[in-house]
């Protein structure tokens, strides 16, 4: 069930296999391959479609990935010669009796139904209908296809007929099953799982069980009846009787009935005795005076499990010890060669595989995991990543499995072997976080957990794949003001990284899920209380970002108080250098907008943007965007100039100024992924201030970071106009003094990438 080293690649670069990627964009383009049928409400394949069962039975998969099954999409294999279904396996599905009749009609070999919530029992009448084939039956937890009233199925002698069945498994808590009822038919059976169901008091005599090889009773309560019937399966090869709440586990006398068992099972080779108390106190037991021998000269072999010590000389291949009293697993004689318990990683990994489908254990064993990685050095952090991974895939809906293999992942993805986790299991863990958040939104410790775990990748880069899911999750983590918790801020600052260096349409994304209104909110509730911490600074920030170069949620802004909300917050907190230089560089960007301008053209905004030129705040971050925004006022010429109290040659005369002082060496904290609106200043000949700020940002940027932006000038056409520029008689000297470092850096960055020898791929032999 274990193995003795790392099984699971952390870095994995090959390519999605073809097949996978065609599947994924068919289930999420399902015009495709099927039509909606006019006269009805039921989608169904494309004339031109056939499908063998392979393709059909990952095509189910691959869309219970991406939502949950549906009538309508198991209408698409009503017609049996287009699409073939040997394998039905349903998880977490809105499937009702009506579409898994559907799916039965194809008569398949295997059917596992596992919290189909709306099935009914007619789906066990459709199930036995159509069992010809069936050799494998699973309906798991939150599946009600059969009924807890007896007498619905006394008259006919059996609940499930299904003549070729191997393969049962029933999970369901409390479920009355009547043994002689339900398994009459079924004489070929090999497996059987009833974990969770209740023996209801009835015999457990069922001799008609030759075959069967795997018996799985996990929280079954024992009796006599149970125990003497397990031992007169003599052909069992696997045996789980544990229990995942340790107080039904005491058994009377545990050594000898143990004991009974072992000796009764001669081919059992897997034993799982978890949660109960059948490994005995720990008193070692020799194999020598079990067998009452004093005439044997070599040291007795010690077995610390007295019920095992048969089995010395052939150790079991699997023991489940996890949760046992007296602590077993921590025992040095156990008779087996792999044991489940949390003595050690080994144990609990191995604990985590097996009871995968089992969400109380589960649980328990995954915070025994999160132990190990919070404290201790790991050795099979592969595994625990595949382990946590599957955990949380297949128990979304579980809130505490959800959290402890969040925390789990944390440690993981933080951890040392952080580098060598690749892309493709980068994006399964980001999927699965996400799964996570999304289904417990209101839990805090989840969201903090996920959120934590995110920060731990590169955003956005890792995370563009799932863009609009973690937005969506994000902002409902800063959307409750009152919380003022971790989950908020952690949330705003990833939610300020998704909005910078991505493009328009993730940018527009976030302003149509509402995140400039969002930040307003908090932004509200702080100056309702006075409060200027960083989730208001990081509001500004996040808005600043948001609105780079997108209209619309520049609009927004103003559409919902933006400029009152800026006037309040530089009344309230005019020393804080960071929340008004974020604040400026947000209007910067309004003031972009060439439609928008007229609303900033207001007597009391202009008067801020004039007395903040001569801001030393920042640095000359400040000044910069206030003159910036000036600048573009400006730009629509003297007839768009409204405010008579703020004469527009005062104002500009103060700009020119303001530029004039700025050391072009100074280092930015600015972020143009365009040029374009700087560039637009250089046409505007009517008034050679703007041109003045525009070549000065031009000159300073190419000067500092040529690496970043000559190519960017270049590329926009930015030289061009500076040429025309030069050759213009209305820019002043200063402007064509910037102009020509311009061209000289660019010139410089060109003549370097030049002579620049290529790196070769490998060295030279």
């Amino acid at each position: 069930m274990a193995v003795s080293k790392e099984v699971f690649s952390l870095y994995d670069s090959s390519p999605e296999p073809l097949f996978d990627i065609c599947m994924e964009y068919i289930v999420n383009n399902l015009n495709t391959i099927t039509t909606q049928d006019s006269s009805s409400r039921w989608r169904k394949l494309k004339d031109d479609v056939i499908l063998p069962a392979e393709i059909c039975e990952r095509f189910l998969e691959a869309y219970q990935r991406e939502s949950r099954v549906n009538d309508n999409i198991a209408n698409l294999f009503r017609d049996k010669v287009r699409a073939r279904l040997d394998t039905v396996k349903l998880r977490s599905s809105r499937i009702t009796d009506e579409g898994l009749r559907f799916l039965m009609e194809h008569k398949p070999r295997v059917v596992e139904l596992v919290q189909c919530e709306y099935l009914s029992q007619a789906s066990l009448e459709a199930i036995n209908h159509h069992s010809q084939n069936l050799i494998s039956l699973k309906l798991g937890p939150v599946t009600y296809v059969i009924s807890q009233d007896e007498s619905l199925y006394r008259h006919r002698g059996y609940i499930i007929d299904a003549p070729k069945l191997r393969r049962l498994t029933i999970h369901r808590r409390g479920l009355a099953i009547f043994p002689l009822l339900l398994l009459q038919p079924l004489t070929h059976l090999t497996h059987l799982d009833l974990s969770e169901c209740s023996s209801a008091g009835t015999i457990w005599a069922l001799n008609e069980l030759k075959n069967l090889r795997s018996l799985v009773l996990h929280s079954v309560h024992w009796s006599k009846d149970i125990i003497d019937w397990i031992a007169g399966l003599h052909s069992l090869r696997h045996l789980d009787i544990s229990q995942s709440n340790d107080r039904h586990g005491k058994y009377l006398n545990p050594n000898e009935v143990l004991t009974k068992l072992i000796k009764n099972l001669p081919e059992l080779e897997s034993l799982d005795i978890s949660g109960t108390n059948l490994a005995g106190t720990g008193a070692a037991v020799s194999k020598a005076n079990e067998e009452g021998s004093s005439a044997n000269t070599e040291p007795p072999v010690r077995c610390d499990i007295p019920g095992l010590v048969s089995r010395v000389d052939r150790p079991l291949e699997f023991l489940g010890l996890y949760g046992t009293h007296h602590g077993a697993c921590k025992r040095h004689d156990i008779p087996a060669k792999v044991i489940s318990g949390d003595a050690n990683e080994q144990q609990i990994l191995t604990a985590a595989v097996a009871y995968m489908e089992r969400p109380v254990m589960l649980t328990r064993v995954l915070n025994d995991l999160y132990y190990l990685f919070r404290y201790e050095n790991n050795s099979y952090v592969g595994r625990a990543l595949s382990v946590v991974l599957d955990a949380m895939d297949q128990h979304v809906s579980e809130k505490h499995i959800q959290i402890s293999g969040s925390a789990t992942l944390f440690y993981i993805v933080k951890g040392k072997e952080k580098d060598r986790i690749g892309m493709k299991l980068k994006r399964r863990i980001i999927t699965a976080l996400l799964d996570g958040m999304a289904a417990h939104l209101g839990d805090d410790t989840m969201m903090r957990n996920g959120c934590l775990t995110l920060c731990q990748f590169k955003i956005p880069t890792d995370v563009l794949f799932e863009y609009e899911r973690v937005v969506k999750i994000l902002l409902c983590g800063v959307s409750d003001v009152n919380q003022e918790g971790f989950v908020q801020r952690i949330a705003i600052y990833l939610l300020n990284s998704l909005a910078c260096q991505v493009d328009g349409k993730q940018k527009r994304f976030l302003g149509n899920e509402g995140a400039i209104l969002k930040m307003l909110n908090l932004i509200s509730d702080r100056l309702s209380r006075r409060v200027c911490d960083d989730v208001l600074e990081v509001a500004w920030s996040t808005m600043w970002n948001v609105t780079d170069e997108t209209p619309q949620n520049c609009q927004r802004f103003l559409e919902n108080s933006g400029m009152e909300y800026f006037l309040a917050c530089l009344k309230s907190f005019p020393d804080k250098e960071e929340l008004l230089r974020n604040m400026m560089g947000l209007l910067g960007n309004v003031a972009e907008v060439t439609k928008l301008r007229p609303k900033l053209m207001n007597k009391l905004f202009l008067s801020v943007f004039y007395d903040l030129l001569d801001s030393s705040s920042d640095g000359i971050e400040v000044s910069y965007n206030a003159a910036g925004v000036l600048a573009h006022m400006a730009s629509d010429g003297p007839e768009a100039w409204t405010v008579e109290e703020l004469p527009r040659d005062m104002v500009l005369m103060r700009v020119a100024a303001a530029v004039e002082r700025w050391d072009l060496h100074a280092e930015r904290n600015i972020n143009y992924r365009s040029f374009e609106p700087i560039l637009n200043l250089l046409n505007a000949h009517h008034t050679p201030q703007c041109q003045h700020w525009a070549v000065w940002a031009l000159a300073n940027l190419t000067t500092v970071y040529p690496e970043k932006y000559c190519s960017l000038v270049e590329a926009e056409g930015g030289l061009k106009l500076l040429y025309e520029l030069l050759n213009h008689p209305n820019p002043y000297e200063m402007i064509k003094k910037l102009a020509c470092i311009v061209i000289n850096n660019c010139a410089k960055f060109a003549a370097n990438e030049a002579t620049t020898p290529p790196i070769p791929s490998s060295p030279d032999n």
